[in-house]
C-alpha cells in the first residue's frame, strides 16, 4: 500500500474517540454505523445532551469544563486558539481519554466539538484527527451556515460536505471524502432575489454581501443566512450524516486508507485533492 497506513485492522475492531460539545447528532450517525465497535466520548461541556446520549449507551465519558479551566487553571475568561495554555488543556484531556482506553485511540473524530484543536494534539495525532466541515473546505471556510452563503455568492450550482484529516491549519487539512453534491436549485424561489441582487452589484464576499444589504436595507442579509441554514440542514442530513460513518466504518476501518504528507490513498489509490467522491464512486467497498 502507497503511504502510511492510517490505521491496519488487528484482531480487534479500530477503536476511536469522539469530541463533542452539543447534542450529539453527527456521534449519533458514527455511532449507528457499528454501535459494537468500542469507543468513548469526550467533552469540554458539561452535561450537554450529547454526554447523555453516550452515558445511556453506556459508553465510557470523560468531561474537561473548558471554561472552568482555563479560568482556575489560567485565569482567563476566552478560550484560547494557540500556546501553552491552550496546549495545557489538550494534554490534560487527551491524558484522561487515554488513561481511560489504556492506550492510544486509532481514530479520533470531532463531531460538533466546538473547539479548535491546538498545535500540540494536531501534530501529536496526526492523521487520525477527523472533522466535517459544512462545505467545501478548499473554497469556502467558516462555521455553521457561511460556508453555504459563501458558496451561494460565488454562483456555485451545488453544495457538499467534506470529512478531512485535522492538521495544524483552520479545516485546511488533507481532504478524505466529500458528499453527494446538492443542487442549490432546489431554493430557487427563495434565493432569486438573493441572487439578483449579488449580481446588480457585483457583489464577491459575504462581508461586501452584508454590507450593502444593510446599506440598502433590503434585509436580504436575513433572508440570505436564513436560507443557509435550511441549505446546511439538508446538507447535514444528506452530507455529513453519510460520509462521516462511512469514512469511520468503512475506509479507515477497514483499513484502506493511508496517507503521505497530503496526498491521501484509498485501497491505493491517490485520491484527487478534493478526496472520495460521493459523486463518482458512491459507497463502493472497493475502486482499486
Amino acid at each position: 500500500m502507497k503511504g502510511k497506513p492510517v490505521y491496519t485492522p488487528w484482531d480487534r475492531p479500530l477503536i476511536y474517540a469522539c469530541g463533542i460539545s452539543g447534542s450529539g447528532t453527527n456521534y449519533d450517525k458514527i455511532y449507528e454505523g457499528d454501535p459494537k465497535k468500542p469507543h468513548i466520548v469526550f467533552s469540554n461541556v458539561l452535561n450537554c445532551s450529547g454526554i447523555n446520549k453516550a452515558r445511556a449507551r453506556n459508553v465510557p465519558v470523560v468531561i474537561l469544563d473548558s471554561k472552568i479551566y482555563f479560568k482556575k487553571m489560567w485565569g482567563i475568561e476566552k478560550v484560547p486558539r494557540y500556546g501553552v495554555e491552550r496546549n495545557s488543556y489538550d494534554m490534560a484531556l487527551m491524558t484522561l481519554v487515554e488513561q481511560n482506553l489504556n492506550g492510544e485511540p486509532d481514530l479520533i473524530c470531532l463531531a460538533g466539538y466546538d473547539l479548535w484543536i491546538g498545535d500540540w494534539m494536531a501534530k501529536r495525532y496526526f492523521p487520525r484527527i477527523l472533522n466535517v466541515h459544512p462545505g467545501d473546505s478548499r473554497k469556502y471556510v467558516g462555521l455553521g451556515w457561511r460556508p453555504t452563503a459563501k458558496a451561494i455568492i460565488a454562483g456555485e450550482k451545488s453544495v457538499k460536505s467534506t470529512v478531512f484529516f485535522v492538521d495544524e491549519s483552520d479545516d485546511g487539512g488533507p481532504i478524505l471524502i466529500q458528499s453527494r453534491s446538492i443542487p442549490l436549485s432546489r431554493w430557487d424561489e427563495k434565493l432569486y432575489d438573493i441572487k439578483k441582487f449579488i449580481d446588480r452589484e457585483g457583489i464577491k464576499s459575504l462581508s461586501e454581501f452584508n454590507k450593502k444589504a444593510k446599506e440598502k436595507e433590503n434585509n436580504l442579509d436575513i433572508e440570505l443566512e436564513a436560507v443557509s441554514k435550511e441549505i446546511q440542514d439538508a446538507l447535514k442530513e444528506e452530507g455529513d450524516w453519510m460520509i462521516y460513518p462511512f469514512a469511520v466504518h468503512n475506509l479507515i476501518g477497514k483499513g484502506r486508507v493511508s496517507i503521505d504528507g497530503r496526498k491521501v490513498y484509498i485501497d491505493g489509490v491517490e485520491m484527487p485533492e478534493e478526496g472520495w467522491q460521493v459523486d463518482i464512486y458512491g459507497y463502493a467497498d472497493s475502486i482499486a
